[in-house]
């Protein structure tokens, strides 16, 4: 399982790893830390290399996770292949955070 959340800025991704439940509040930077969200951690996050490694096309960006997404269900991702990838979370901010957008994929 892995996920492709909005981290246009630090503060952004690790307050979106508390909002979307993958740890406390108050313990998104004990998440990375602990090398939780890292490609062989246990829910691998961003590994395109996130908003910042990929580029920020406003409208774009969403379409682009769920890419990445489905590249790494499909077991077409390469170096960056979660193994055994069986679900995806794709979350995306607009309107200066006001707008989310979460789309979970998966396969059977």
């Amino acid at each position: 399982d892995l996920a492709e959340v909005h981290d246009c800025f630090t503060w952004t991704e690790i307050t979106n790893y508390e909002d979307l439940g993958f740890c406390k509040k108050g313990e998104g930077a004990h998440f990375i830390n602990e090398g939780r969200s890292r490609l062989d951690g246990d829910l691998p996050v961003n590994p395109s290399g996130g908003l910042k490694s990929s580029g920020h096309p406003i409208g774009a960006s969403g379409v682009r996770m769920i890419y990445e997404i489905t590249t790494h269900l499909r077991e077409q991702a390469g170096s960056r292949q979660v193994n055994n990838a069986r679900i995806g979370l794709a979350h995306n901010l607009g309107g200066l955070g006001a707008v989310a957008c979460v789309v979970v994929l998966g396969q059977p």
